[in-house]
């Protein structure tokens, strides 16, 4: 796909998961089922009932791979940016980390999550949360202005991966974090499922290699990276994510060659650092 397409295909997405409320439309989702998906789907990955609570209604939409924010050991005072803020959680969760004399700062492409999310910062009185509109690979962001950089499944529905990590190393002050939870392959997907806009929204064709993402990371400056964390893909939860039916649908594989290929895509949590 050209990358104006690739946008246009997640633009359209999340705009629509933010209108609907929707939660289960990825890889590291759990089945769609009980009371609360998107509650459920994001104690499985790392928050705490705790997080989930603290936020404005709205602001948890069960989008995540992981938690970066508890990840990233956040200091009070810190400028934190994250990367695909959506409608606002793990910048609210920051927020209250950083406190007053620290600022927050989400990044989205979507009009409809921003939208969403400044709404959520206004009935929850975070005033030291600001969410811009724009690309990760064009981050409207001041040079070696912030103390940390977080993404929580988000990177790999970029086009241009190296270009978002060399954003985030500009942004960083020197001696700053990334910390990301994100999607990543261990083998290459057929073409049938690159292909695939199901597939897109869900974090899965656009990921890229488990190698080549860590090679990115440290090709963009970054040093001290580690691999934190690490999950599969749930494969039982295909038949219930409306969005894996919509990928099992688009692809013309037996069911057991993708599962065999769903055992492949992995959830890391990656921490790095750039030199001082």
């Amino acid at each position: 796909m050209e990358e104006r397409d690739v946008k246009r295909i997640v633009r359209e997405g999340y705009g629509a998961i933010a209108g609907s409320g929707s939660s289960c439309c990825g890889p590291s989702r759990p089945c769609c089922c009980g009371p609360d998906p998107a509650k459920e789907t994001s104690v499985r990955i790392g928050y705490s009932e705790e997080d989930l609570e603290s936020v404005p209604e709205g602001a948890n939409l069960g989008l995540g791979c992981g938690n970066p924010v508890a990840l990233a050991s956040l200091q009070e005072g810190e400028t934190v940016l994250d990367l695909g803020s959506g409608p606002g959680l793990d910048c609210f969760l920051a927020a209250e980390r950083v406190g007053k004399r620290g600022k927050v700062i989400g990044v989205d492409m979507t009009p409809e999550m921003l939208e969403r999310a400044r709404e959520n910062a206004r009935r929850g009185g975070y005033s030291n949360v600001e969410f811009r509109l724009g690309e990760i690979e064009n981050l409207p962001v001041a040079d070696n202005s912030v103390d940390v950089v977080i993404s929580n499944c988000v990177i790999n529905l970029s086009p241009d991966k190296p270009r978002v990590f060399r954003e985030a190393f500009r942004v960083l002050k020197p001696g700053g974090r990334l910390m990301v939870s994100d999607i990543v392959l261990e083998e290459e997907l057929p073409e049938a499922i690159r292909k695939s806009t199901a597939a897109y929204v869900g974090c899965i064709s656009g990921a890229a290699l488990r190698e080549d993402y860590l090679r990115m990371i440290a090709d963009a400056g970054f040093r001290d990276l580690e691999v934190l964390q690490e999950s599969p893909f749930p494969i039982e939860c295909l038949d219930s994510d409306p969005v894996a039916a919509g990928l099992l649908a688009e692809i013309d594989l037996p069911r057991e060659e993708i599962n065999r290929l769903l055992q492949g895509v992995k959830s890391l949590g990656i921490r790095a650092r750039k030199p001082m």
